[in-house]
This record gives structure tokens, sequence and C-alpha cells, in this order.
């Protein structure tokens, strides 16, 4: 870990480059994190990869030696010029532009990034709700306290149902905060998700299953008695699905998530 970090240190400082904590600039300088990453991935040469906030190309580099088809996404103007200069490749595709307002690839394609963990949730929601396609699989470095509870389908939240409705989550290995330059305040963890054909519902379906977590969740603590008598028929509703109003929100499966939706446009 120490010959990358001394790398990437050495680099920051011949470019002056001071990075901006505030967007999430924690880069990467374990060499086996990386490796971990590039494995889950199952990156093949023709793999088609989206990378969003690439730095100055620590990660980039890697992608780069596994497939020529890498767009990485960078917000950050002064980064643009160093991903070449880092990677010592020229031929991928690099935008300039916020993640979360370019369109994802309508060919097949993968997520393999180190993102800024502030737009973890709305990434997500990008990628499942609101591109025309789905990612094959994908694979995030953010923070291990989120990457648990997407994974935790005993305790999750709503992002436990948003994942669990278009694939299959595993956390491939905890990653402390030295192995980052700087030292983020927060232990991390890399999120494999791999990613289903198709949804678990028809995306007609994903408004109301939403409109329900939202409710539900805003009283998490509280059985599910709370939340849902706070609308007309909410407790009918449990009653017509067969779940026990005494169960908290994070109690339900996705697929129990699935049949209120449905039972509630039914008696629509």
């Amino acid at each position: 870990m120490k010959e990358l970090k001394d790398e990437i240190g050495a680099f920051c400082r011949e470019q002056h480059l001071k990075l901006n904590t505030d967007l999430g600039q924690h880069f990467l300088v374990d060499q086996t994190v990386l490796d971990a990453i590039i494995a889950a991935a199952k990156i093949q040469p023709d793999d088609q990869i989206i990378e969003i906030g690439p730095g100055i190309g620590v990660l980039t580099k890697e992608l780069l030696k596994r497939t020529k088809n890498v767009t990485a996404i960078e917000l950050d103007t002064r980064l643009i010029p160093l991903l070449r200069a880092y990677t010592g490749y020229e031929e991928f595709t690099v935008i300039e532009n916020n993640a979360l307002q370019v369109p994802l690839p309508e060919t097949p394609y993968k997520i393999v990034a180190n993102i800024p963990y502030h737009i973890t949730s709305p990434l997500l929601r990008h990628m499942f709700l609101e591109s025309k396609t789905y990612p094959t699989s994908v694979t995030l470095l953010i923070q291990r306290e989120v990457a648990e509870k997407i994974c935790d389908q005993q305790n999750g939240g709503i992002l436990t149902v948003l994942v669990a409705l278009f694939g299959t989550a595993r956390i491939v290995t905890h990653v402390p905060p030295w192995s980052f330059l700087p030292a983020p305040k927060v232990h991390s963890s890399v999120l494999h998700i791999d990613c289903y054909s198709e949804p678990k519902a028809p995306i007609a379906a994903m408004e109301e299953i939403f409109a329900l977590t939202k409710i539900a969740f805003a009283q998490k603590r509280k059985m599910l008695r709370n939340s849902f008598g706070t609308f007309p028929g909410g407790l009918e509703l449990l009653s017509a699905v067969g779940i026990d109003p005494t169960r908290r929100a994070q109690t339900l499966s996705v697929e129990e998530w699935i049949a209120l939706a449905e039972a509630k446009k039914n008696n629509a």
C-alpha cells in the first residue's frame, strides 16, 4: 500500500493538486482493495464500464488494463487532463459532468467506481429508476454503514428495498480509512450487486412501492399499524396481504412490498 500511496502523493504534489473533500475526493491508495474491486466486477475485454468520480484515475488505470471500453464521468474540471496523464492511456471516454445528470448507456454496461459517498442514494436511484436500461452489475466503494444496510435483509431501509428489486447485493471487503489519501472520517466497504435481467416488479409498480416505503420508514421504529394507520385503508391493506400489523417496516421482504403495492393498486 505504501508504494501506491507514495506514487499518488508524489503525482498530486507535482500537479499542485489540492483535493476537495467537500466533493468526496479521497483517492484509494490500497492495491489490495483495487484488486478486490476488479475481481468482483469480473471485467471482460468487451465489457462497457462506467466509472463515476475517477479523480486522477487510480481505479481507471486498473480498468483500462482489462478493457478499453471505459467511460469516466468527472465533475471536477481540474482533474480532466490529469486522468490521461496519470493513467497513461489516451483512448477512453471522459465526460465532464455531474453523473446524476448523465444518461446511462442503452447497451449492456457495468458500473465500477469509488464514488463520492454523498451521492450513493441518488446514484442508485438514477441507475435503477431513472434510466432506460440497467447495469448488468454494479461494484461500488461506499461508506460501510450504507453498504451493510443495503445488504441487511432483517433490518433494512429504503435502499435495501430498492437494490433488492434490481439485484443481489453482497459486501466484498471492508476498507479502513488509511486505505485512502486523505483518510476519510468513516470506514468503507466494496459493495457488489449482481443485477437481474429484469427487476422483480414492473416499473409501473415502482412508484407505488416507494410511496409505501416512504410512509412506513418515516416511522421505522414504530409498528406498521402506526404508519399505515395514517392513510385510509392502510390497515386493511396489511390484512389483505397477511402482514402482521405489529411488525416494523425494516422486517418486510421485497416480495411483501411488491404484494402491498399490488394490493393497493387492485383496491384503488
